[in-house]
């Protein structure tokens, strides 16, 4: 083999080592993510039916004396509170997850893109929370008061247990969802999608939006879309005015007059 071969067989095997370093980490770090979830389902498996009684507590406290919830599926006993302890495993790992992802990424940002992402994660997950609280303290109770008084007289209301986990599951992601619009529009900001003064200048648009999604991801009733349309709407107006320092902060790093 000539000399300029193995020069060759040498430079190919240095650029493909980088990719396989950083395929093996990927690895270790999804392996870490898994075995973060499992452990959260080990531990909270074994009290899956109280959580199931307490995440259905808002529903069961306004049916009639007499009447509860039924399983109308032989294994929805079983799969039910099995599919919620898996749910809420997640949710709990959910920093162990995200501090994995920022572990991998980390190294390949600047000093900057480092200072600001760390909090962005961390307050990206804080809002989570908040949006799936929001929902179970104060919509839950709105929105099963609402049905369970327009029902027709005579009619027997007996929920199914997994129906109402996917509707409440469904809840959750959407109202936690909905509590990342600051982080949204703080990275549409920082990464030259748009400027604070753009979004300013749209945000007759965003309230019409955040209703039209409040009506699409909420039960159809006016109560439950409000509930999510308004607190979007709000959480929009802190995201401009946290986009507004982030966009002078980075403006004043490389040097520029930030907008007024």
């Amino acid at each position: 083999m000539s000399a300029t071969e193995n020069g060759q067989q040498t430079s190919s095997e240095q650029q493909e080592m980088p990719l396989i370093e950083h395929l093996l980490e990927l690895r270790n770090r999804l392996l870490k993510m898994v075995l973060a979830v499992i452990i959260c389902f080990a531990v909270i498996y074994p009290f899956a039916n109280e959580l199931y009684l307490l995440l259905s507590q808002p529903l069961r406290e306004l049916l009639p004396v007499g009447q509860t919830m039924i399983a109308t599926d032989i294994t929805s006993p079983f799969f039910a509170p099995l599919k919620l302890a898996l749910v809420l495993a997640v949710f709990v790992a959910i920093p162990i997850i995200l501090y994995q992802l920022w572990s991998f990424v980390a190294p390949g940002l600047y000093a900057h893109e480092k200072r600001l992402a760390f909090p962005l994660l961390f307050t990206s997950v804080l809002l989570f929370y908040a949006g799936a609280a929001f929902a179970y303290f104060v919509v839950f109770p709105l929105v099963f008061g609402f049905f369970t008084a327009i029902g027709p007289e005579g009619i027997v209301e007996l929920p199914d247990i997994s129906s109402y986990l996917n509707f409440v599951l469904k809840m959750f992601f959407a109202f936690g969802i909905a509590f990342e619009i600051p982080i949204a529009t703080v990275l549409l900001i920082l990464t030259g999608a748009t400027t604070p003064q753009d979004l300013a200048a749209k945000r007759p648009y965003v309230v019409v939006a955040c209703f039209i999604i409040g009506m699409l991801l909420t039960p159809p009733d006016i109560i439950s879309q409000t509930l999510l349309a308004v607190p979007m709407w709000i959480l929009f107006e802190f995201g401009i005015i946290f986009g507004r320092l982030a966009y002078r902060e980075r403006a004043e790093a490389d040097g520029e007059e930030p907008e007024a």
